[in-house]
């Protein structure tokens, strides 16, 4: 018996193979050059000066307003859309639940994360300055996680002065109760105050929150995932309250330049400060200060970076991609 032979299929042509090779590849994400992104601000108004600007600008920041036009201002202009789709969401919620309970309107919170010396500071407090003059949400609040650092104390008594910054060394309870509290739409919350003059939290101090309309929680550990409790349970997680994330990402190398560079200029200014914990640097030679501020870097800021901080990127609603000159190159937004 002759067993059948099925006809080979017939060759694809040039043109079909090549819109097969051209299909773009299946992603999470929306990617954009710095000019695609700048395109989409629309006819946003630019409502910062530049004497504005130098004042949110941080401490080795290059940012200037070219750098707000073309990047913060499409930001402010998509996170206006979401909190005004979130208040759609709320109604269609309060619709479904009828008599049985409603939601009054609770702060939309954004996490901003990054690396130390990245200017994440500077982007919240940019994005704090742009969302608030939008006339839907003028009560706009910042809070850093240095505030719910463990003391100085504390951190001593459990060895963890050397790895202060890791996620060990927060007080991760109270931060996520703090945000938890704000998300519920508690009339007034407090956190800790830290200084980075003492280096440490402030005996007494408080921060009063009270029903803001956007709230900006910003550090480099804010994307970190809930650790599993005692009994193996997974917890919420501070993350698991944001309702839009922004990680400010850059190549590591460039991140320890800025990073050396912050600290002469802290040096030249904030250390000569009698009360600074870090006075003792401006006692000794440049070499021998910046000697310290690199083996911070290579033994706590570094691995911190690539252990816990540069992973939580992939939980960002969007990344903020910067090049060696400080100037955002290009941006990745999470589709929905």
């Amino acid at each position: 018996m002759i067993s059948p032979v099925s006809e080979p299929p017939a060759p694809r042509s040039a043109t079909s193979r090549s819109a097969h090779r051209q299909r773009p590849e299946a992603t999470p994400y929306v990617d954009l050059t710095r000019s695609e992104w700048s395109a989409l601000r629309d006819k946003t108004p630019l409502p910062l000066t530049a004497e504005e600007l130098e004042r949110l600008r941080g401490l080795g920041d290059v940012i200037d307003l070219d750098e707000v036009r073309d990047i913060y201002l499409p930001l402010s202009r998509l996170l206006n859309l979401y909190v005004g789709a979130t208040d759609g969401l709320r109604g269609a919620l309060n619709t479904f639940l009828g008599e049985k309970g409603t939601q009054s309107g609770t702060p939309f919170v954004i996490g901003v994360a990054g690396s130390v010396a990245v200017g994440k500071s500077t982007v919240a407090r940019l994005l704090q300055a742009l969302l608030s003059r939008w006339p839907e949400h003028p009560r706009v609040e910042r809070v850093t996680t240095d505030g719910f650092l463990l003391p100085t104390k504390e951190l001593e008594a459990r060895g963890l002065m050397a790895r202060k910054g890791f996620p060990e060394s927060y007080d991760r309870r109270a931060l996520t109760r703090f945000v938890a509290d704000i998300k519920a739409g508690k009339d007034e919350v407090t956190a800790p105050v830290y200084s980075h003059l003492i280096y440490d939290i402030v005996p007494g101090r408080k921060l009063t929150v009270r029903r803001p309309d956007i709230l900006i929680v910003e550090g480099i550990n804010v994307l970190q995932p809930a650790l599993p409790g005692k009994d193996g349970r997974t917890r919420v997680g501070l993350a698991d309250y944001f309702d839009f994330s922004v990680y400010v990402d850059a190549k590591a190398e460039d991140i320890e330049r800025w990073y050396l560079n912050r600290f002469l200029k802290l040096r030249a200014t904030a250390f000569q400060d009698p009360s600074s914990y870090f006075r003792k640097y401006t006692q000794v030679s440049q070499e021998e200060a910046l000697d310290y501020a690199r083996t911070t870097w290579r033994t706590v800021n570094k691995p911190n970076l690539l252990e816990n901080v540069a992973p939580t990127r992939g939980r960002a609603g969007l990344v903020i991609r910067k090049g060696p000159d400080h100037k955002v190159q290009r941006l990745r937004l999470r589709k929905l």
